[in-house]
């Protein structure tokens, strides 16, 4: 008998889980929010999150550092909104293993921002001509 045979024909109990699983893996326990409810509220704020920063670089309320800091903001916020909503990420899902991935994502990602930034900064302080408009004519 194969291993799936013999995970079909294991004895289910009352919620219809198999206990004769071979790998002992046990996945019934979906996030709370995986639910129409819970997709609905994370649309919702994803519509709110990006309404936001389009009426405030649309009508120009606020200055522009300002507008450029609310608009990050809203984005980082956004983010966390669709993994936990929409990708079902949390500290306790795959065993710590997501977040920890994620975490490693993040920190190899701001790396190479901040080099490539600190980089092109350096060229073009390095590699623009210097012009002395004292010298001219």
């Amino acid at each position: 008998m194969s291993a799936e045979e013999h995970v079909m024909d294991a004895p289910r109990d009352s919620h219809g889980d198999s206990h004769g699983d071979p790998h002992g893996d046990h996945h019934d326990t979906a996030p709370a929010h995986a639910t129409l409810g819970g997709y609905m509220k994370g649309f919702i704020l994803s519509v709110i999150l990006t309404a936001i920063p389009f009426y405030l670089v649309m009508t120009g309320t606020l200055d522009n550092h300002t507008t450029v800091g609310i608009v990050m903001a809203m984005a980082v916020v956004q983010i966390v909104v669709h993994m936990i909503y929409f990708l079902h990420m949390d500290a306790r899902s795959e065993g710590g293993w997501n977040l920890l991935s994620l975490i490693f994502t993040i920190i190899v990602v701001a790396i190479t921002l901040a080099g490539s930034l600190w980089v092109m900064y350096h060229l073009n302080v390095n590699m623009m001509p210097q012009h002395d408009m004292s010298q001219l004519p």
